[in-house]
């Protein structure tokens, strides 16, 4: 590991690996008006929510890096308390990142990234059109780290009005795949939270989960399972009866077939052919932990376990 304190190192160094090694991140496009009237508009990847009763959400106005001056955001946010925040979407990245010039204060991002303003129902700032996802704020708190440069400057939002496109929702909800969030990485790296790379983790069902101590050793000494792979299997509440993996395993009649077949079937996500493909062939190395790794990867945890139970019955 490479090992340091910040308060050793230059802060441009400190600020690449924190933005390197915490991402990707949301990215918060931030609408703020001037105590003059002078609208402004610009992105900070310092955000989050961090709470639903109230809805509080949470950016940081850093001070800048070269000079530790203040940004017009911060500035706006003092002299008025209120900011619309929206989310950063693949169709509006290009105008997004425009956006993020250091403009003088007196210029107007809006007509520089060409972004559409419309009114907001309850704050002064704009909403921009082409965003999804909307939310008016009131300052909460405005919490300063350190008067340095790149020196944090949080603020802390209520969440007074939400606007949600029905475009990116389903059942009630906002589907991942529609709202096509952008997430910010180090450098000038960017991630692309499209359907491709979404997937889903169900999160633990209750308390009595059996976790990794609870694992036979048979799996936890496995080869071929990874730590994830084990921690999947610790989700299960109780350890399955022996009796019900053997009849699991009735239900699948070996299939006459070579590794290449097993191979192939693997490469299709054929989970019923590979079973019984790895039942002819249970003298191939690993062949049915492989088999049940891939099960697992289908999220079939329990009939995963059972061929996990019949492969070590058999090697005893």
């Amino acid at each position: 590991m490479y090992s340091f304190e910040p308060k050793d190192q230059p802060q441009p160094l400190v600020h690449s690996f924190l933005v390197g090694g915490v991402a990707p991140r949301p990215i918060a496009l931030v609408s703020t008006i001037s105590r003059d009237g002078i609208p402004n508009l610009s992105p900070f990847s310092f955000f989050n929510a961090f709470g639903s009763n109230p809805p509080v959400v949470a950016f940081s106005a850093s001070r800048r890096g070269k000079d530790g001056s203040l940004k017009d955001t911060y500035n706006n946010l003092v002299d008025t308390g209120e900011c619309v925040i929206h989310a950063v979407t693949y169709p509006i990245l290009e105008q997004i990142n425009l956006a993020s010039t250091e403009y003088p204060s007196d210029v107007d991002e809006w007509k520089k990234c060409g972004l559409t303003p419309v009114n907001s129902d309850i704050v002064k700032p704009f909403r921009a059109m082409e965003s999804p996802f909307q939310m008016e704020c009131k300052l909460f708190q405005l919490v300063n780290v350190g008067d340095h440069p790149g020196s944090a400057n949080i603020a802390i939002c209520e969440v007074v009005k939400f606007h949600v496109s029905e475009s990116i929702m389903e059942n009630g909800k906002i589907n991942p795949a529609k709202i096509h969030h952008i997430g910010r990485n180090g450098s000038d790296y960017w991630s692309n939270i499209n359907e491709n790379a979404l997937f889903r983790l169900r999160k633990p069902a209750t308390k009595n989960n059996i976790g990794f101590d609870g694992l036979p050793d048979y799996i936890k000494n496995s080869k071929v399972f990874s730590a994830n792979n084990l921690a999947r299997f610790g989700l299960l509440e109780t350890l399955p009866e022996s009796d019900a993996a053997i009849n699991y395993i009735k239900r699948f009649e070996p299939l006459e077939s070579t590794i290449s077949d097993f191979k192939e079937f693997q490469i299709f996500g054929d989970l019923d052919n590979m079973l019984r493909a790895a039942l002819f062939n249970p003298d191939e190395q690993d062949i049915l932990e492989i088999t049940a790794r891939e099960f697992l990867a289908q999220n079939q945890v329990l009939e995963a376990f059972y061929i996990c139970m019949y492969s070590n019955s058999i090697k005893q």
